[in-house]
């Protein structure tokens, strides 16, 4: 007789196979819809760090194709996921402090629909585990060896994600094995991506393989809806990236959401959001985390602790790094 548990992981990949037929191979979206009717609001993308702007440029091709903003942010964050070059995220993410890549990720859409995961291994494409975790399950998030069958049950392909570049780094830091979970005004970080479409529906998704040699387990603000994440259509969007245990402590991207809703332009909201961490923990002034926000009609605000914060924007008139200002010179 068949125990609980089994009848429900049966019951959840029987209504995934009902609803997509076998597993693909493809962690792209596999459910195509077709695309929004235009209207009067351009299409906007807005990503955290200089790997922003290839995300955007990913993104970007799907929203002038008339396509969906969660599927925009999906393409976004697969990009920068996929660059081995980059060490914070994805493939050629620094691992943790026993030599193992961890990744975390989250996806929203405007309606509340959320999907995340937190500790996964082996797979390239964190985000899009997130999205069929949203789509395809009662569930938010699943995290480690759980997260991991889920993705090997939906037909995810399993890689090594440490590089030579990043097991080097971390040889190198085992002979002197200081652990310092701070991040310094310069070092990039999370990818935070929000997005609108021509219909006006928003999204947004974080990525992240988290603090470099990161204690075993250790999750950030990126998979925590609220933290490092938050969209609603009928108000705005906002991400985080930066030290997450600040943006965890006071639910940073809901703030920001919700000061929008209050009124707030998204300059002020992520100016508001950096105050209140800053008002709660003073010592945090030593550390960096840093506030992106959009509002449905397209207004963009960014702020952070510590200067050295970049972000990317595309519209129709292009796609453009700026310099966030920050509390501290």
């Amino acid at each position: 007789m068949a125990s609980r548990r089994q009848f429900l992981r049966a019951a959840v990949l029987g209504a995934a196979a009902v609803g997509a037929g076998a597993a693909s191979l493809n962690p792209r979206p596999t459910a195509a819809r077709p695309p929004r009717p235009r209207r009067s609001a351009p299409s906007l993308a807005v990503a955290t760090w200089n790997h922003g702007v290839p995300a955007n440029a990913a993104a970007w091709r799907v929203l002038a194709a008339g396509g969906h903003a969660l599927d925009a942010v999906q393409e976004g964050v697969m990009v920068v996921e996929a660059d081995p070059t980059i060490s914070t995220v994805g493939l050629g993410g620094y691992p943790d402090r026993d030599g193992r890549v961890t990744l975390d990720a989250a996806i929203m859409d405007g309606d509340g629909g959320c999907g995340a995961v937190a500790c996964l291994e082996n797979i390239v494409h964190p985000v899009a585990v997130a999205r069929r975790i949203m789509e395809r399950t009662p569930h938010v998030m699943l995290v480690g060896e759980g997260a991991l069958q889920f993705a090997r049950d939906e037909g995810f392909p399993e890689q090594n994600l440490l590089t030579p570049a990043a097991e080097q780094a971390w040889r190198e830091w085992l002979q002197e094995s200081r652990y310092e979970p701070r991040i310094d005004g310069d070092r990039h970080d999370t990818i935070g991506m929000l997005v609108r479409d021509m219909a006006g529906g928003l999204a947004g998704a974080c990525s992240t393989s988290g603090l470099a040699f990161k204690l075993p387990g250790r999750v950030g603000d990126s998979p925590i809806i609220g933290a490092g994440l938050f969209v609603d259509s009928s108000v705005g969007a906002a991400c985080t990236t930066g030290l997450g245990e600040l943006a965890m402590k006071t639910l940073s991207s809901f703030l920001m959401v919700e000061k929008m809703r209050e009124g707030a332009a998204p300059q002020e909201a992520c100016e508001a959001a950096v105050a209140r961490i800053l008002s709660t923990y003073p010592a945090a002034r030593e550390d960096q985390l840093c506030c992106l926000a959009m509002t449905g009609d397209g207004a963009v605000g960014a702020f952070s602790i510590l200067p050295g914060f970049q972000y990317a924007v595309a519209d129709p008139a292009g796609n453009v790094l700026h310099d966030a200002p920050s509390r501290f010179p």
